[in-house]
């Protein structure tokens, strides 16, 4: 499993990441809205809002929520408040490229709060496109380890246009140029797959590797950056290794 997808569970295993139900509600229907508002609110129709739909159902959202925010995004549910994507660029400590994916209804108060937390860390916001250009949209999707045999989800997948795997010992991860993304969820789907997770992700394209210490200094930024309200996705191009996760969780 990657050093990301390791991360990822120590925090939920420590409840760092959407410690609060209520917070995590807030994100997925601010999702959800967003792709409604985007491609309309018939989730057969409208890919990203069924994998917003699909996300919020696995995060154990009442289906009343779920309905709410879709409503909101098409415009039927008038209460007032409209939603945007906006994708944050800046550097963490020790050079580290930062790309902080946000849906607020002020970008005023989301921006000045990033800067707040991101220099206090000691990095700095950047401009637009200052950082984006060393990532790629990539799709990631992952499915159980146990019960499916990695060599078959390989054959499976890359068949639909996936170009990399990484077998770990709770989950398969799966990685697939932005653009098949739908044919592998595809494949998978008709091949009997259960998809755990499934989304579109800004991925490196060169990683740079720090000392455990420096690391564990991004990651905790990047874990208060997490806890903000506005904050849907904190992608970096930090190499997180086995050195510093037993630091993280040591600490």
């Amino acid at each position: 499993m990657s050093g990301h997808s390791k991360w990822k569970t120590i925090k939920r295993q420590k409840g760092v990441a959407d410690a609060r139900r209520g917070q995590a509600f807030t994100r997925l229907a601010r999702e959800i809205a967003i792709a409604a508002r985007e491609g309309g609110g018939n989730v057969d129709a409208n890919f990203k809002l069924r994998l917003a739909v699909e996300k919020a159902r696995a995060g154990a959202m009442p289906k009343e929520n779920i309905e709410r925010a879709i409503k909101r995004g098409t415009g039927e549910d008038k209460d007032g408040v409209v939603f945007e994507s906006v994708m944050y660029e800046g550097y963490g400590p020790h050079g580290s490229g930062l790309l902080i994916q946000t849906v607020t209804d002020n970008r005023n108060r989301t921006i000045a709060e990033l800067r707040r937390w991101v220099t206090r860390a000691g990095g700095s916001m950047a401009e637009a496109g200052a950082v984006a250009w060393q990532f790629t949209r990539k799709a990631y999707i992952t499915v159980p380890a146990e019960g499916n045999d990695p060599d078959k989800i390989f054959e499976m997948v890359v068949e639909a246009g996936a170009d990399d795997i990484i077998p770990g010992d709770e989950e398969i991860e799966i990685y697939a140029p932005a653009e098949n993304f739908h044919m592998v969820v595809q494949a998978l789907e008709k091949g009997g797959i259960k998809i755990k997770e499934s989304e579109l992700r800004m991925e490196p394209n060169q990683k740079m590797e720090l000392d455990p210490d420096a690391t564990v200094q991004v990651m905790r930024l990047i874990e208060q950056l997490e806890e903000m309200d506005d904050v849907q996705s904190v992608y970096t191009n930090l190499e997180i290794t086995d050195a510093a996760l037993a630091a993280l969780e040591e600490a």
